[in-house]
């Protein structure tokens, strides 16, 4: 069971089904504002919907190919971060994150995306960490900027989001550059 206590305030905690309900309860009253940027959030209706992504959230992780969190700010679910897949072979892993409205501008997403890049390194083993963003998402984007990541280049139309394409810019960190700043 994935589980990192970053301060006082946050900690990062492996999704789990008891997690359901409040994760939907959050998504359900930000719809507008997740919507923005996130092409799931119309497919989820109910909280037997979350209820399902957690499922599958667990196989993944019991297969060692992936981790989904919520993100907790003064025990209260916020968000979620996780590593979108695992490639052993090539010591590599994606992590993507949202956080909802309300929880912007506390510096949680930060502290969290710091603290699951330094799992992936010290305790995944891994040579290279990964964000993607959506080019227009200036939010997501400035975490790995404020975290030092190396802005690689855009994947052009790389995202259907509901009605039109969006280009993600990527951004990279190698272990040996990583610093817990």
């Amino acid at each position: 069971m994935f589980e990192v206590r970053i301060d006082e305030e946050v900690h990062v905690k492996q999704l789990d089904q008891r997690m359901a309900k409040p994760l939907f309860t959050l998504i359900d009253g930000q719809r507008p504002y997740l919507r923005e940027w996130l092409p799931w959030v119309d497919a989820t209706k109910t909280w037997e919907d979350s209820l399902a992504y957690i499922e599958s959230a667990e196989q993944q992780a019991a297969a060692g190919n992936g981790c989904h969190a919520g993100i907790f700010y003064k025990g209260e679910i916020a968000g979620c971060i996780g590593f979108h897949g695992i490639e052993r072979s090539n010591r590599k892993t994606s992590i993507g994150y949202w956080l909802g409205r309300d929880f912007q501008g506390k510096g949680i997403m930060t502290r969290s995306c710091r603290a699951v890049t330094s799992y992936a390194f010290q305790s995944l083993d891994m040579n290279r960490v990964e964000i993607r963003a959506g080019e227009g998402n200036r939010r997501s984007r400035a975490i790995p900027e404020r975290l030092g990541f190396v802005l690689e280049g855009k994947i052009r139309q790389s995202e259907w989001l509901y009605d039109h394409f969006i280009d993600h810019m990527v951004y990279g960190m190698l272990a040996g550059d990583w610093k817990e700043n």
